[in-house]
């Protein structure tokens, strides 16, 4: 079987590029009979760590697809039409998009899988989007995609559940692949590398820090974690306290909070003590999970939650909101709150700080919790879903 798969996300830094990466190399180590045809924009096309066992079908673009996903890009008619072109040469018999952000259309006659990651952008398009043509824009490319798709991939329960009530699709069309944490994410001794790490952002191995990780978007939800921290820090004065943003908020083409949230910050006299670090690779960002006293995740909403599981592999207890998908991403292990609430947040965060006991149990239960999620299981997941489409 020849299966076809849009590898334009290969490279990029948010969630949804490391689900493609994550996914793509753990279904390529289980799946030795199918061919596999990775198709990618010119403009996105020099990554050296696409597996070399695939077949690298580069297209001709005018703009990059980072660029054209952007908060207020598209991608070109004569770009979609280079990338349908290219698949039309190509007899594949099933098509996979990790990702709603790049599809284009399908003009062969196979099946294809559409990974809807959320549905976040339809309950909070005011946080999502500039504009009303960007809007306009992605809820047209969204219903394309939708109608031509033969089966709909999702992320979580949550998710799977807000896709159908939204678009009124019966169950039947969706599948559930999960995600997990890259080994790279464990505990981590105390060394020299710990050392260096963390003072690339000006920390020290004794200094008590949150850490977020993630998007700096406006419905991560960060100017509430910045006044919950806040009212964290003017309760208790005798231990220093620092909050850790980790987040690209230089090349991230989302629409972003960081010019807001850096006033906010200036406003209540946080300078020293809020710390953004950018984005970071994930040796260091290793570092920093296992250093943070806790790793706080405020969003509105969110499809599924990865730097969660990535914090329980590395013994970080979790704070999060009660909304969306973390409450079923973490189960008992973690603690939650009201995200519209900033005194509920502060309420949690300063909970958990004051028990040794509760961290050190969070810590083993999360370690527990983080090995149910594994990116074979989610492959295998995967390549259940093309062998059901091919038997059609």
């Amino acid at each position: 079987m020849q299966i076809g798969v849009d590898a334009c996300c290969w490279g990029n830094k948010r969630g949804f590029g490391r689900f493609t990466r994550e996914l793509l190399e753990a279904l390529l180590e289980i799946d030795e009979s199918n061919e596999y045809l990775f198709f990618i924009d010119s403009k996105s096309s020099d990554h050296d760590d696409i597996p070399a066992r695939v077949k690298k079908i580069v297209v001709k673009t005018e703009f990059s697809q980072v660029k054209a996903a952007s908060a207020d890009g598209r991608r070109s008619l004569k770009d979609l039409w280079a990338m349908s072109r290219e698949v039309l040469k190509h007899k594949v018999d099933i098509f996979f998009f990790p990702a709603v952000y790049s599809y284009f259309p399908i003009l062969n006659r196979t099946r294809i899988v559409l990974t809807l990651h959320d549905v976040i952008a339809d309950h909070h398009p005011e946080l999502i989007f500039p504009n009303s043509k960007s809007k306009f824009l992605w809820k047209l490319k969204q219903k394309i995609a939708i109608k031509q798709a033969d089966l709909i991939a999702t992320v979580s329960e949550y998710s799977k559940k807000e896709i159908i009530e939204y678009f009124r699709l019966p169950e039947s069309s969706l599948r559930i692949i999960s995600e997990a944490a890259r080994p790279v994410f464990k505990v981590l001794p105390t060394n020299n590398g710990f050392v260096s790490a963390l003072a690339k952002h000006r920390l020290r191995p004794d200094e008590r820090f949150l850490l977020y990780v993630g998007g700096i978007s406006p419905h991560k939800n960060l100017n509430t974690l910045i006044d919950a921290f806040k009212r964290v820090v003017d309760s208790d004065t005798n231990e220093p306290l620092k909050l850790v943003l980790v987040g690209d908020y230089k090349d991230d083409p989302f629409f972003s909070a960081y010019p807001r949230l850096r006033e906010q910050v200036a406003d209540l006299e946080l300078e020293n003590k809020v710390v953004f670090t950018g984005f970071i690779p994930d040796e260091d960002l290793a570092y920093l999970y296992n250093a943070a006293a806790l790793l706080v995740f405020p969003s509105l909403e969110e499809g599924f939650g990865l730097p969660a599981i990535e914090a329980m592999a590395c013994g970080t207890p979790v704070a999060a909101s009660n909304t969306g998908s973390l409450p079923e991403v973490l189960g008992p292990v973690g603690r939650f709150f009201d995200p519209t609430r900033a005194d509920e947040m502060a309420g949690v965060i300063r909970e958990v700080l004051s028990d040794e006991s509760m961290r050190l149990q969070m810590k083993a239960d999360g370690l527990e919790r983080s090995q149910k999620f594994l990116w074979k299981r989610a492959a295998e997941d995967t390549l259940s879903i093309f062998n059901e489409l091919a038997g059609h």
